[in-house]
């Protein structure tokens, strides 16, 4: 009889604990939505190129990177993972992920993300673990719950160490006890959020209906928790995404999904001085390529008026993708003034959501009643015009031509924060020995007009 009593009651304590679950997700209902890019840079045969992705991000100050990452953590032989934010090599630049929450009431959540292919580089709110994570193999995230395994927040804690290892399993970051704060019951958070005056885009990624998050800071001199619209993170890797663009010359582009899932919504996107056009793409099916030619009958358009045509077209793909409508208008105008205004030839496309789930595993606890994520990639391409020009002024440069020095320091002006990989490329190209390397360093960070 004692063992049968036992038995029911554990019984009923096991229907009460269900029960109580369902009632939990029925009561608090959550949302998350998360939007991000992928950046890379390639020749016009399609081969990505190594570039130093960290070297002109502008961040606000109070964004977490290996340079002060807070909590006693410790990295080796610089900031970045061992190397310094301006000499990080790197074909990928995961761009400005955010997630955003929507509750019908405050609740906390625990977010954690992998990275298997690259590096975590910057965060806020701080993170309770962060860096390389030490996973037995055929584990999952849930095996991170250990302290052994990750050791993102021990006083001793460098990347020689861990790289060393066999046993590293990704790089990861992870969010503890989040608190999640609906808008129309903490109007007043607004006014408490961070800022500063770098100018940087990040701050047009908070226009949206999104909850407040407050996270712990975990720091002993400033118990304040750190209060934000979203979970940011950025990182690097050295992985490709599935698209390939080609160009045998200026006047047509290949593109080619070199995948398993169909891609969708691509712009191929043309950008000079104040003019500019874009080519819009529907979907491109696995293993399937598409020419797209650059000619007259895509007429150049006043940048005000590519703008807006481009914004209004790629938010409504967005939100096609499922993002809210401010939420798409939030990203578009994050990066608007890099995807529509730095000059060049670009492809902005939607990754598919099995390739993001992929390239950055993502749980979370409780888990969400929907959890939406849209990665952009951005493919930007070096013309064969401008690899040619390019190669020839350096090539004579090496030769002492200074007017040609001049004019190569003139394109490269022209490619922004995409000049060195354009750079290394034309000196690999005219075959520049080292001590001509050496010299024609020069032409990277003089201004034009200096010799």
């Amino acid at each position: 009889m004692k063992i049968q009593i036992a038995c029911l009651i554990i019984a009923g304590l096991a229907v009460t604990g269900m029960t109580g679950m369902r009632g939990q997700t029925q009561n608090h209902r959550l949302v998350a939505h998360e939007w991000g890019t992928f950046t890379s840079v390639q020749g016009a045969d399609g081969v990505l190129l190594d570039w130093k992705p960290l070297e002109t991000s502008k961040l606000p100050k109070f964004v977490y990177d290996w340079t002060h990452p807070g909590l006693n953590r410790v990295f080796t032989g610089g900031g970045y993972g061992g190397f310094g934010k301006g000499s990080m090599i790197a074909r990928q630049r995961m761009e400005t992920p955010v997630i955003y929450f929507y509750s019908d009431r405050e609740q906390t959540v625990d977010v954690t993300v992998l990275f298997p292919r690259g590096r975590i580089t910057e965060w806020f709110p701080q993170a309770r673990r962060i860096g390389p994570s030490i996973v037995p193999p055929g584990q999952g995230i849930t095996a991170m719950d250990s302290e052994l395994r990750a050791l993102g927040v021990s006083p001793r804690f460098t990347l020689a160490s861990v790289f060393e290892s066999e046993n590293v399993g990704s790089s990861m970051i992870r969010w503890v006890d989040v608190k999640i704060l609906p808008t129309p019951h903490h109007t007043g958070i607004a006014a408490q959020l961070p800022t500063d005056d770098s100018g940087s885009h990040y701050f047009a990624a908070r226009e949206t209906d999104a909850a407040f998050v407050s996270a712990d800071s975990f720091s002993r001199t400033n118990p304040l928790p750190e209060q934000e619209k979203f979970l940011f993170y950025r990182g690097v890797g050295n992985f490709s995404t599935p698209l390939r663009v080609t160009m045998k010359s200026d006047d047509a582009v290949m593109v080619t999904n070199t995948g398993t899932e169909p891609l969708a919504h691509l712009f191929v996107l043309g950008v000079k001085g104040k003019t500019g056009n874009f080519v819009y793409i529907d979907a491109l099916p696995p293993g399937t390529e598409k020419t797209i030619p650059l000619g007259q009958q895509n007429q150049p358009l006043p940048r005000a008026v590519l703008d807006a045509e481009l914004g209004r077209k790629l938010a409504e793909s967005l939100v096609k993708e499922g993002l809210y409508p401010r939420e798409a208008a939030a990203m578009v105008n994050t990066w608007k003034d890099s995807w529509f205004e730095e000059e060049g030839l670009r492809v902005l496309y939607v990754l598919p959501r099995a390739w993001t789930d992929r390239t950055l595993p993502m749980e979370m606890h409780p888990e969400p009643a929907e959890l939406t994520r849209v990665m952009v990639g951005r493919a930007e391409v070096l013309s064969p015009a401008t690899e040619q020009q390019l190669t020839l002024q350096i090539e004579k440069a090496k030769r002492g031509d200074a007017e040609a020095a001049r004019e190569a320091r003139r394109i490269l002006k022209g490619l922004g924060r995409f000049a060195p990989p354009a750079f290394y490329r034309a000196l690999d190209t005219t075959q520049a020995q080292p001590e001509e390397r050496v010299k024609l360093m020069a032409l990277l960070n003089a201004e034009p007009g200096t010799n």
